[in-house]
């Protein structure tokens, strides 16, 4: 073999065959094993496709899952600011009502104790 057939030969091994869609119209010129693989390869192509199709709808599904915890968390998170910030309120609130409650009892007669045992004496 001279250069330039190794060369060309080399150079086949990693060029990509663009007659894969006339495999039906040239059929006398392919040998029908080569066919036959040329058709398998096309299958093959087509259930990876078949499969890629599958992976890229379940990352789609996946991702927009993903985006609606995260829009779930946030809402869950603004939603325990808010209920953080009505306790604070309320329990204010509650020591306002608490002490006026105690200066109401202090006032008042009814609630002072009374030391029976030294008005009896």
């Amino acid at each position: 073999m001279d250069g330039s057939r190794q060369e060309e030969k080399e150079d086949s091994t990693f060029t990509s065959i663009s007659l894969v869609d006339d495999i039906e119209h040239s059929s006398r010129i392919w040998h029908p094993r080569l066919k036959r693989l040329l058709s398998k390869m096309m299958n093959a192509d087509m259930d990876v496709d078949a499969e890629n199709q599958v992976e890229l709808e379940e990352k789609t599904r996946l991702i927009n899952q993903v985006l609606e915890l995260q829009h779930t968390l946030e809402d869950l998170s603004a939603r325990v600011d808010a209920v953080k910030e009505e306790n604070l309120k309320l329990k204010s609130e509650n020591q306002v009502l608490g002490q006026y409650i105690e200066n109401l009892m202090s006032a008042s007669s009814v609630f002072q104790t009374t030391d029976t045992k030294s008005k009896r004496k």
